[in-house]
């Protein structure tokens, strides 16, 4: 409880002890005390502070309630409080990330604005190092230098290191990563440096699957170099993808899925349902989900909306919502429905970015799952899925608000997955730009009712308070507004008489 609310308890116990010696006002305070009861008891927290913090003391001048913006700039102990909720909380690759290079630098040569963040690009730094390393490393003079490349956070002197080390190795496979990833500014060069890694990478993975069962360093080198070429595989059919080989894309994600099934939180699943999406191979795409939308795996956004994607379609062409409140819901509809609640209530960010009630920006390479970040890397994808399919998005439209009727306090109970976190928006606005309004779950609204009463409880506690200073004067003020009021009242009589 602030100091700003415990001098306002205090003043109103002791204005509510003096004033009801004349037996007058009791009759309105008591009913306070009880509702101020009732309302800690449902809400988990005291009326009287929420109103003195929410509203009255901004007016007094006192500081903001608000969390700061999270962010760079921050002073010491706040950028420590907000490590400590990101910490908490786990960030998962982008599947479908962009390709710097060709993609987010351009978006930035024609905006002048960045669309990735600091914290962004770090985590995608510890990433590479997690990949593309091993203890092993101090061997090789090529990989020693990667090393330093990937810790780099100048581009410039990342692509310069990459060249270093292909001096030294020309079969470096991470280092025409790097080159696919930063330095290629289209998609056909992206796609030779990833041809050429995965060239390098294949025979240096042969090598290392003769050698894995000698010791612990060979099994680290062998997990090292599957990485590289897991890696390499995935942005060669997500370059496919880009250049409308989608068949192909589809072909090399099949294959790879095959290959190595252990690396199923790589999420390459996710490339593959938006690859055929983009086919329109819809029992395939029901096939996959069959295998993972399954209780024991961790669902995402495109899991679940590309299910209620699927069970919209049955309906959405003849879906009206004059006609379902006339008639009713049939059996599809109702399952229709039941399937956007359930992506709803996972994800309640991406039903604006759907529907085109806010803009849409670049994706990050990291998302956060039911957050914001999550929300704007799938309606990037998919958006032109739901516009393919004749009146989907108006059947969402119609039915995706009914969620947070079945879920009224999101952050204390779910209803199909666990509550709401409420570090989210704080991690969101460290991956997402400072350009972009970040969306935040729940809104924190209040009803008409709440403010109604807020003012009641502020005014009463105004008068407490002056009853308490001023006695004499309050007494005089009350007979004049009596006076008044009963002179208006006669007068108002005798008029309708």
């Amino acid at each position: 409880m602030t100091l700003f609310t415990l001098v306002l308890h205090v003043i109103m116990t002791h204005s509510y002890l003096r004033v009801c010696k004349n037996d007058n006002a009791s009759f309105l305070f008591f009913p306070l005390q009880v509702f101020e009861w009732w309302y800690f008891k449902k809400y988990g927290t005291c009326f009287i502070e929420q109103v003195s913090v929410s509203h009255l003391r901004p007016l007094l001048g006192g500081a903001e309630s608000n969390p700061p913006v999270p962010g760079f700039s921050a002073s010491n102990g706040e950028s420590e409080t907000n490590r400590q909720s990101l910490s908490e909380c786990k960030v998962w690759r982008n599947p479908l990330s962009l390709f710097r290079g060709a993609e987010y630098s351009r978006y930035t040569w024609v905006t002048g604005k960045e669309p990735l963040t600091y914290y962004d690009m770090n985590l995608s730094a510890q990433d590479h190092q997690t990949f593309f390393t091993c203890d092993t490393d101090f061997l090789r003079p090529s990989y020693i230098v990667m090393q330093k490349a990937w810790r780099e956070r100048n581009p410039q002197a990342r692509i310069k290191a990459a060249y270093q080390a292909l001096e030294l190795n020309n079969d470096c496979a991470a280092a025409y990563v790097l080159l696919a990833e930063e330095e290629a500014t289209t998609i056909i060069d992206a796609e030779k440096y990833f041809k050429q890694a995965l060239k390098a990478g294949e025979a240096v993975y042969r090598k290392s699957q003769h050698c894995h069962p000698q010791n612990s360093q060979h099994e680290a080198q062998l997990r090292r170099d599957t990485n590289v070429l897991v890696y390499v595989k995935r942005r060669l059919a997500m370059c496919a993808r880009k250049l409308g080989r989608i068949k192909e894309a589809v072909k090399m994600m099949r294959d790879l899925m095959k290959e190595f099934p252990l690396l199923s939180m790589l999420n390459i699943h996710e490339n593959l349902l938006e690859a055929l999406l983009e086919l329109q191979a819809y029992a395939d795409v029901q096939a996959v989900l069959a295998k993972y939308d399954d209780i024991s795996l961790p669902k995402s956004a495109a899991i679940c909306y590309t299910a209620a994607l699927l069970k919209a379609r049955a309906v959405s062409d003849r879906f009206s919502a004059e006609t379902a409140s006339r008639r009713g819901l049939s059996t599809a509809e109702i399952s229709a429905v039941e399937a956007i609640h359930r992506a709803v209530e996972f994800n309640p960010h991406v039903p604006k970015y759907l529907l085109e009630m806010k803009s849409l920006i670049l994706p990050p390479e990291h998302i956060l799952k039911r957050g914001d970040s999550e929300a704007v890397a799938y309606a990037f994808f998919h958006l032109q899925h739901w516009k393919r399919i004749e009146g989907a998005l108006n059947l969402l439209h119609c039915t995706w608000e009914g969620t947070f009727r079945m879920i009224p306090y999101p952050l204390e109970k779910g209803h199909l997955f666990y509550p709401y976190a409420s570090w989210t928006e704080t991690a969101d606005r460290e991956l997402l730009p400072t350009f972009h309004n970040v969306s935040v779950y729940p809104q924190k609204e209040f009803p008409f009712f709440m403010h109604f009463t807020a003012g009641l409880c502020s005014f009463s506690a105004m008068l407490a308070f002056l009853t308490h200073q001023f006695p004499e004067l309050m007494v005089i003020f009350a007979k004049a507004v009596s006076i008044s009021y009963v002179s208006q009242t006669q007068l108002l009589i005798f008029c309708l008489n």
